[in-house]
């Protein structure tokens, strides 16, 4: 870090609230100017935030993953950061270029050091992920990451007040995107990804075949999908990341490498045992994973057929998420149970009938009254797959 002053150029934008500039900035000067505080990973409570009477301090895990994320030949910031500035550090060039450079006053306590420069209002994760854990810029990073430039919103001699309002109208106020819609998004996407595998097997049993156990039962946007009557009682998000567990053990890890033009390596049956769709994804073959899920829901449809189809009926859990989930993680098992060592195969509906067969359970005790709302009714499902429970069991709990 130096005291340099700092140059990029600005366009000026007004609205209601005044007039502020946006501009684009190095990753390494626009860590070098923002504050002390925003660079705490495990971070105290900013001073806007001290102001609102609210804590949200950084996420490490959240840190982590941007960072993993900017690996990738796609990675871009759309948004820009939101930061705050000293009048007395600011100043617009005849060019159109903002300088910004410490300021030194009369008294020392009043003076700005290039590291006081701007206070971080939105953004303070995406700047966390250039740091060390010294709270420097981490001089490790590969080279994609020393020419990565952000793009900067920047307000000048704001009042705490101005300040507190903008924060909680970009932090509080927003409204979280539906995880749904994201992996929706997915299938937009012309590389191969975990995520795309499992957004296009969830569109295929939803929607191409009127025979599929799950054929229009996922709402694909996390809202119900127009047009239809039926009651959709999973959402997109929970069979994507249900299935993704069973075919990946790093979903970003592999889209970035097939967006660098390169694909996952085969792996063994050990590793088959915890991800037993592992090589048919590999080896694109998307459609036999979907093969076995239709099969492996068909046969829980089978042997449940009334509960499976009175999906309104109140009180009933099957299949919405809590009973789905548990039947995901349990798919696991039965696949292996069946298989054995030749991971790849497609088990045939009846396989799996025959081991749902051997299950004391019928239509009428897949209830919210022998299965709890939650995690907790789901860990109780999964219990009564693996026959670590009975419904005597959870009847007297």
């Amino acid at each position: 870090m130096n005291n340099n002053p700092i140059k990029f150029q600005v366009i000026k934008v007004s609205q209601p609230l005044g007039d502020f500039f946006i501009g684009n900035i190095k990753a390494r000067d626009l860590v070098d100017i923002s504050y002390a505080d925003v660079r705490r990973i495990e971070g105290e409570e900013r001073e806007v935030e001290r102001y609102l009477g609210i804590q949200l301090p950084l996420d490490k895990s959240r840190v982590i993953k941007i960072r993993r994320y900017l690996d990738a030949p796609d990675a871009a910031f759309p948004t820009g950061v939101v930061l705050a500035v000293d009048q007395n550090c600011a100043e617009i060039n005849l060019n159109g270029e903002m300088i910004l450079k410490p300021y030194e006053a009369d008294f020392s306590e009043d003076s700005i050091t290039i590291d006081k420069i701007a206070k971080v209002l939105d953004g303070q994760h995406r700047i966390a992920a250039f740091l060390n854990e010294s709270g420097k810029y981490d001089e490790t990073l590969n080279n994609s990451f020393l020419d990565f430039r952000f793009n900067v919103v920047i307000f000048i001699g704001l009042d705490i007040d101005e300040q507190a309002n903008i924060f909680a109208t970009v932090n509080l106020a927003q409204t979280k995107v539906s995880r749904s819609l994201v992996y929706d998004l997915e299938g937009l996407s012309k590389t191969r990804s975990p995520f795309r595998s499992c957004h296009q097997i969830a569109v295929a049993l939803d929607s191409a075949d009127k025979k599929s156990p799950l054929y229009h039962r996922i709402k694909r946007l996390g809202v119900k999908t127009k047009g239809r009557e039926e009651f959709e009682p999973l959402t997109q998000a929970v069979f994507v990341e249900s299935l993704i567990k069973l075919l990946s053990p790093d979903p970003f890890a592999d889209r970035t490498l097939y967006m660098k033009g390169k694909k996952p390596k085969y792996v063994s049956n050990s590793e088959l045992q915890r991800f037993p769709f592992r090589n048919l994804f590999i080896g694109d073959q998307d459609n036999d994973i979907a093969v076995i899920l239709f099969n492996y829901f068909t046969s829980i449809q089978n042997k449940w057929p009334i509960a499976w189809q009175g999906i309104q009926q109140q009180g009933n859990i099957l299949p919405r998420s809590n009973a789905f989930k548990a039947f995901m993680r349990y798919l696991k098992v039965a696949y292996q149970k069946i298989v054995h060592s030749e991971f790849g195969k497609i088990p045939e509906v009846e396989e799996f009938t025959a081991i749902f067969n051997k299950l004391n359970v019928s239509d009428n005790d897949f209830t919210s009254g022998n299965f709890k709302p939650g995690s907790g009714g789901e860990s109780a499902f999964y219990k009564l797959l693996m026959g670590e429970k009975t419904i005597h069991d959870l009847k007297n709990e």
